[in-house]
């Protein structure tokens, strides 16, 4: 992989396994997320040709394992990215199940590597260490995770974790195992991202700030002889014209209360992520200022944790925006929006075509009857495509 400007991007799409509606921050406009519709919105992902989908993980979350397991046979393309998580999972049954969804998935799988950020929610997991002892975790389980499913038998004695003899007989699909994506903010995580992972995920701050925190994982990745690839999370609101989608925007905060945004911002201001304070920092707990660089905007992160910023626009603008990430080195982007069922479809058929994304060659050719053309005209004739 290369840090060099791709010219083939990933999109990923996003299943809300924590809810999903209409409008952020109340019940009004709220959908069942139950296996029926995700089943929805993860056929759509694979039907319209997205890369794959980060399922989230946490307690206000579904399991992220089970919801994988449960979709990999209804999808014939997808991949899902899956989180591990180091103090929550000793690395040699982390292994065995990676390995496991890897066949039952065809070499679909792709592991996300989640140190967590809420010292409350860490607790009532179990876990009572400070934010640099979870990080040694971290480096420790990965030593063990990745050399089980490179096939080794290891035995390995850490500070925190130690294995005699470990080893994992069925192998995984994939050489080597699932490649490891990793997000983080601290100069702890960068060390983690720089020396163990494949891919380093940032969430969607201005250019000017992701172009700085790219610089130093790339460095500190050079320095070990490393090369990485590079991912971005962001919602997106796209609509047929930039004041409808700044519109849909404004719609989606409009049943929030001051009362709920003091609420959710006491609980981010508790955790130690580093990546989180960033993204409070940007919009301050305040409706005012939101529009925070060209075509993006910090509205989501007003009650919403991790990703806060969405692309705002119509095609062209979001398509634009996409492209200058990708020219400091981003392949891979994670996209959400609300409702998501509705949304992958928008993103899909207004700014997919305007991008140049990896692996078109693998979805199915179209027939003459599937189209896409609209609704046949008067039960007699196919509606014409528009001149250019």
């Amino acid at each position: 992989m290369s840090d060099a400007t791709q010219e083939k991007i990933n999109v990923f799409w996003f299943l809300p396994t924590h809810g999903d509606g209409r409008y952020l921050g109340t019940t009004e406009g709220g959908r069942a997320v139950d296996l029926p519709y995700l089943q929805q919105v993860a056929l759509a992902a694979d039907n319209l040709g997205y890369y794959g989908v980060l399922i989230p993980t946490g307690k206000s979350c579904e399991d992220s394992w089970l919801v994988a397991s449960a979709l990999a046979p209804i999808t014939k393309r997808l991949r899902y990215l899956v989180a591990v998580r180091p103090g929550l999972q000793p690395p040699s049954l982390a292994a065995r199940m990676a390995a496991t969804l890897d066949r039952l998935s065809e070499g679909r799988l792709l592991i996300n590597v989640v140190t967590g950020g809420d010292p409350v929610e860490n607790k009532g997991d179990g876990i009572f260490l400070t934010h640099a002892e979870r990080y040694q975790v971290t480096r420790e389980f990965l030593t063990v995770y990745s050399r089980l499913l490179k096939g080794e038998k290891v035995d390995f004695a850490g500070d925190h974790i130690r294995v005699e003899g470990a080893e994992v007989l069925f192998p995984p699909v994939q050489q080597d195992g699932p490649p490891l994506y990793f997000g983080g903010s601290s100069d702890e995580a960068i060390e983690v991202a720089a020396s163990q992972v494949d891919t380093y995920l940032t969430w969607g701050e201005p250019p000017d700030q992701v172009a700085a925190k790219l610089a130093v994982v790339r460095q500190r990745a050079e320095a070990r002889g490393r090369t990485l690839s590079y991912g971005i999370r962001l919602h997106v609101i796209v609509r047929e014209t930039e004041e409808e989608a700044w519109a849909a925007a404004d719609r989606l905060i409009a049943h929030l209360d001051d009362d709920t945004i003091a609420a959710a911002q006491k609980i981010f201001s508790r955790m130690d992520s580093t990546g989180q304070a960033r993204m409070s920092a940007l919009h301050q707990g305040s409706r005012e200022g939101l529009r925070i660089a060209p075509n993006l905007w910090a509205g989501v992160g007003l009650v919403r944790g991790g990703a806060g910023t969405a692309l705002v626009g119509n095609p062209q603008q979001v398509a634009e925006r996409i492209r200058e990430y990708q020219a400091l080195g981003i392949e891979n982007f994670i996209f959400s929006g609300y409702p998501h069922l509705e949304e992958a479809h928008r993103f899909a058929e207004l700014v997919m075509p305007l991008l140049p994304l990896s692996g078109k060659s693998d979805r199915p050719q179209q027939t003459l009857n599937t189209g896409p053309f609209g609704e046949t005209i008067g039960g007699d004739r196919r509606p014409q495509k528009p001149q250019q």
